[in-house]
């Protein structure tokens, strides 16, 4: 069974009563690859092209948020940063997507939607956070179906609570369609740096947290901690309360958790996957509960090997079938990984390598009820720690056979500028509905310039309205 650590969960108070965080550089890593398509040759699980022919056809890039493009020195939470970044993103069965992201100048998440056609619903971003003195950063967002009525958020505050590192991580829903949300909740409330994820004592990603929600308004909340426990808290009630986060990993003399990923099967299935830092060889590592995620099955470790895999993504289609990627950094090559199993996670196929002859990491995976499979990631064209564009693959056959790696077109600041992203590489950048319609979002940074968000969004072939 799962070892519970109550803590008290109260509703934040007035943000400028808080202590700046003191110890907390925003950012110590990477990130890396890249989306795009135009057309691809499919490669079977052999390795042997056929040559199917795939055309994901992408609208022009829409414009989210932009800024200026200044990161001064970190000075806790009054440093001088000045520009967008952060995002994530969600998109419904009637093509609803929902866009959140950073605007760092003014420390809080924002958030907006489009309808279909492109078209804004709110008339200004909606601020989620409200917490002007404190940085906010790196979230995840969930929607309920099919027109993003209910919208769920979840992110990490540099909140200063005593320990040597900043960090909490925070949570607020939206029942109208994003145009107000609930006063956010501290669901960590900890003095550990939530939201960490360690790669050592002195690099590490911000950003180490996600959630997922499932039937019958149960909601799934995990983060990391910089001292390397890993959490999960969950509600019943659709978000209005969350249960004192119970341990699944970490602490002690245990290897710190780095992060985590969820996915959901039927109605009591909770997958939770992860790596941990401080080793060079580190491998991922999945957790199984079978009983909305009271209590979990002891970790399996996924393709044991000499590489430091990291920032895995786990997703379940509706046959049971698991899918889960992950980049791995060998003798200075990095790469995108993808494996999948069909006894519930218990073995996976032999990895396949999704990102071809690129520098790649980070990646984030989609998947549908069709056998649709969509896999983008960072690209780093150079061996600096800064990625510039998306690239992707696809699959249309359950993850049997994949496209060649493409690059997303649009993601790519066409002047120089590198993907965004400066407080950490651990996000979720990939949305994709049922009926086969693609949300892409990221963000660029061409320092001393401008900052953007930027959306992007296409159809898989056959699937065009």
């Amino acid at each position: 069974m799962l070892a519970t650590a109550p803590r008290p969960r109260s509703h934040r108070g007035d943000p400028s009563r808080r202590a700046p965080c003191r110890h907390t550089p925003p950012f110590n890593k990477v990130r890396a690859p890249l989306v795009a398509c135009l057309l691809l040759s499919v490669t079977a699980c052999s390795g042997q092209p056929h040559e199917t022919q795939h055309a994901v056809h992408w609208h022009d890039p829409i414009e989210v948020a932009t800024g200026p493009a200044y990161r001064g020195p970190w000075r806790m939470n009054e440093s001088q940063f000045l520009l967008v970044d952060d995002s994530s993103i969600a998109i419904t069965e009637n093509g609803t997507t929902v866009v959140i992201y950073g605007n760092l100048e003014e420390r809080d998440i924002f958030l907006q939607i489009y309808d279909p056609t492109g078209t804004p619903r709110h008339e200004t971003p909606v601020n989620i956070s409200h917490s002007p003195n404190v940085f906010s950063w790196l979230p995840r967002v969930v929607v309920e179906e099919p027109d993003a009525s209910r919208i769920y958020v979840l992110w990490q505050e540099i909140v200063f609570s005593g320990g040597s590192h900043g960090g909490e991580i925070f949570f607020a829903r939206s029942i109208d369609g994003g145009k107000t949300f609930s006063p956010p909740i501290n669901l960590s409330n900890t003095t550990a740096g939530a939201g960490k994820g360690r790669q050592s004592r002195h690099q590490w990603h911000n950003g180490s947290l996600d959630i997922v929600r499932g039937h019958g308004g149960l909601l799934y909340a995990a983060w990391t901690e910089f001292e390397g426990p890993l959490w999960l808290a969950r509600s019943d009630d659709d978000g209005a309360t969350f249960s004192s986060p119970a341990l699944i990993a970490g602490g002690g003399s245990d290897l710190p958790g780095r992060g985590p990923s969820l996915a959901l099967s039927g109605e009591s299935v909770v997958y939770l996957a992860w790596t941990v830092g401080e080793d060079s060889s580190a491998n991922i590592r999945l957790a199984v509960s079978q009983d909305q995620g009271l209590s979990f099955e002891p970790y399996r470790e996924v393709h044991p090997g000499p590489g430091l895999a990291d920032a895995p993504k786990i997703a379940v289609c509706a046959d049971g079938v698991v899918h889960l990627v992950y980049g791995e950094t060998r003798g200075g090559r990095r790469a995108v990984f993808y494996a999948r199993s069909t006894d519930g996670g218990r073995t996976f196929e032999e990895r396949r390598t999704l990102s071809g002859n690129a520098r790649a990491g980070f990646p984030s995976l989609a998947v549908s009820e069709n056998q649709d499979v969509v896999v983008t990631w960072e690209l780093f064209p150079g061996r600096g720690p800064r990625s510039r564009g998306l690239g992707y693959a696809v699959s249309r056959d359950g993850g049997a056979t994949f496209s060649s790696p493409a690059e997303v077109p649009g993601t790519a600041d066409a002047e120089g500028g590198t993907n965004g992203s400066q407080q950490g590489l651990l996000m979720r950048k990939l949305a994709m509905n049922e009926s086969g319609a693609l949300a892409v979002v990221n963000s660029t940074f061409r320092a001393g310039d401008v900052s953007r968000v930027l959306l992007l969004r296409g159809v898989l072939p056959g699937d065009e309205p």
